[in-house]
């Protein structure tokens, strides 16, 4: 009998780990590499790991040595490029950072990569965690989310910057709300609201507020700001609970120069492309990661593995997608380095996205993974086995920017743009789409989403109401931003709550309740969602009224019943006797319109009979008064 291989070090890093990180296979490092509770040779204390291969030492520094790295010297694991150390007496809730000494012999003082929890912001020390107490009751929503047909099912995406949403009237910590006091209230306003997921910008830890999370050095942590890994397993649980999805940003595409965090981890680049012009993003001032690293493309894979296995997150918009997917992205000729066919695709982070995508698809338990890509590469949303990357949604922007510079217009104008709504409807099944109205569109001089609508105030709100209607019908889930549900005036600001007074004005207020009818509509009618990348879903009654800027339109569900007309005018000309053709014999009952929102139960929709009158190249039609900037959706 073959005696056993005696492991190096601790043993708590074996050769099996090594070979499986070293092959970028290795989906729980985070259980390995960072700081854990450990037991070894009978004394309780904490077990610190770090990958800095070009390092000629490593040691740990905290308040438990005086932050003095001579006296806590980490071990280097042969082939691995790790370095170990197991320090007694170290509990829970200590400040460290990983003292790397270069090969020129330089000290960078670093961040752990793999911590769990980071110092509040300006301090950069790493905190030792335990993730292991925390007691989850999601059971129940995660079974279901398993079994959920995501693309058949709604799915209307709340966007939130958690640091501004609210403030506190308190001097700590900026006012910012807590992971628990945001569960509660966000909670309550999305579940009223009738959104089916949050989607938080900027949680995994960063240096600097205007960055707005972009800018990552604490990828394993959520950040400080709002309170302790635990208290943010809280607020996801708690979401769960009341019925709610939790959508993260996340950033792999590139990572700030900031001293303490991943940039020339170990005195070289790491982390990062060595070549300046695959390494760096010119525009941004941030470092690309080298995604041909085994290392590395373990680091990003199991990082978004640990937020939805270990915070049960529901879904990761991944943030630039493009920016990787191009090597030549804000990049001038002769600053950036052809792949090795000749072209501008980086294949390495191509083959990254295949991978990230086939492990979440085995391993996320129904977790979505969206792609925020702003060109036309093909097959986003298609399968890694077809040369598709493997997303799960992807955001469709060329619609969002259609869509927008149509509303801008004066009314008068629109017909001759009439195209700008009709041309996302002529491609809505190439790919598995998000219609998105998102920070991005709200800030840097953009204006409000209510302010980039024509005319006198009460047009704005007019306009806006029949955009979002629009936004409604058109196929592919929904995502809005936080104050546009209610005519937020003035353009975000990451460092100002929203200005939730005007809420509660008159056309605020209106508008909020009427962005709610639509959500409430939504979840209500399969012929809304369950048919959204499928041309049985959709068809056009009348597509050419460019002269009357106005657009009508069927969702139809699965099994052909309770299908939606909808009846939109652009214009502030009113119709009082307008006909619509349709394509059968009987009751369209309307459902909402854009002065009473929602007919509620016990409340009586005016139903309107078609009669055989050809009509919009249809055998049949009705009439009804269609009104100036008209909204109207009927059920039959």
């Amino acid at each position: 009998m073959a005696e056993k291989k005696k492991e190096i070090g601790t043993g708590f890093i074996t050769e099996v780990d090594r070979y499986l990180y070293n092959n970028g296979r290795h989906y729980e490092i985070y259980e390995k590499l960072g700081a854990h509770p450990k037991t070894y040779e009978g004394k309780d204390g904490m077990y610190f790991a770090v990958w800095a291969p070009h390092a000629e030492q490593a040691g740990v520094a905290g308040d438990f040595n005086g932050w003095n790295p001579d006296t806590t010297p980490m071990e280097l694991l042969a082939d691995s490029g790790i370095w170990e150390a197991f320090v007694p007496g170290v509990g829970v809730g200590e400040l460290y950072k990983f003292a790397i000494t270069t090969k020129s012999g330089k000290i960078l003082f670093k961040a752990d990569p793999y911590a769990a929890q980071g110092e509040y912001r300006p301090q950069t020390a790493s905190v030792t965690a335990d993730l292991s107490g925390f007691k989850w009751k999601d059971g129940p929503w995660l079974e279901k989310r398993k079994a959920n047909a995501l693309l058949e099912g709604p799915v209307s995406i709340y966007e939130v910057h958690l640091g501004s949403w609210k403030k506190k009237s308190r001097e700590e910590k900026d006012g910012f709300y807590t992971y628990v006091e945001a569960a509660h209230e966000l909670a309550d306003y999305i579940s009223e609201m009738g959104y089916t997921h949050v989607e938080l910008m900027g949680i995994a830890e960063h240096p600097y507020d205007g960055s707005w999370g972009y800018q990552v050095t604490g990828y394993f942590a959520p950040t400080s700001r709002y309170g302790t890994p635990e208290e943010f397993m809280y607020f996801v649980d708690y979401m769960h609970r009341k019925g709610i999805g939790v959508i993260l940003d996340w950033v792999p595409a590139h990572f700030p120069r900031d001293a303490h965090g991943l940039a020339d981890f170990d005195g070289e680049a790491c982390y990062e492309y060595a070549d300046p012009r695959k390494g760096e993003h010119p525009d941004w001032g941030t470092k690309v990661f080298d995604y041909s690293k085994s290392e590395v493309s373990n680091f990003l894979i199991a990082n978004a593995l640990y937020w939805v296995e270990k915070f049960h997150v529901d879904g990761l918009r991944v943030d630039a997608v493009a920016s990787m997917l191009y090597l030549d992205y804000g990049r001038d000729n002769g600053n950036w380095v052809p792949n090795s066919r000749g072209g501008n695709e980086n294949l390495e982070a191509i083959e990254f996205f295949k991978h990230l995508n086939s492990v979440m698809k085995e391993r996320g338990n129904g977790a979505m993974v969206i792609a925020e890509e702003s060109t036309a590469w093909p097959k986003v949303t298609g399968e890694p086995k077809e040369d598709g990357l493997g997303f799960t949604f992807k955001w469709n922007m060329g619609w969002m920017h259609d869509f927008l510079e149509y509303m801008k217009l004066d009314p008068y104008f629109r017909k001759f743009n009439h195209d700008k709504m009709t041309f996302g409807l002529s491609y809505f099944t190439s790919e598995k789409y998000i219609l998105v109205l998102s920070h991005d569109e709200v800030v840097h001089l953009k204006c409000s989403m209510i302010n980039k609508m024509p005319g006198l105030l009460e047009d704005k709100f007019s306009n806006l109401k029949l955009g979002y209607t629009f936004m409604l019908g058109h196929p592919g889930k929904k995502l809005l931003f936080m104050g546009q549900d209610f005519g937020q005036f003035h353009e975000w600001d990451e460092k100002t709550a929203l200005d939730w007074y005007l809420a509660d004005e008159p056309l605020g207020k209106e508008l909020k309740e009427y962005v709610s009818d639509l959500l409430h509509l939504y979840k209500k009618h399969p012929a809304l969602y369950e048919n959204d990348y499928d041309w049985n879903g959709f068809s056009w009654v009348n597509a050419n009224d460019s002269e009357h800027s106005i657009f009508s339109f069927i969702r139809y569900g699965k099994n052909g019943k309770n299908n939606l007309l909808f009846v939109l005018n652009f214009t502030p000309v009113a119709y009082p006797d307008f006909r619509v053709g349709v394509p059968k014999r009987g009751n369209f009952t309307l459902v909402l319109n854009e002065s009473h929102g929602l007919y509620k139960r016990g409340e009586k929709a005016p139903v309107f009979r078609s009669a055989q009158k050809e009509w919009d190249g249809q055998e049949y039609s009705f009439a009804y008064s269609l009104p100036a900037y008209g909204a109207a959706v009927f059920r039959f």
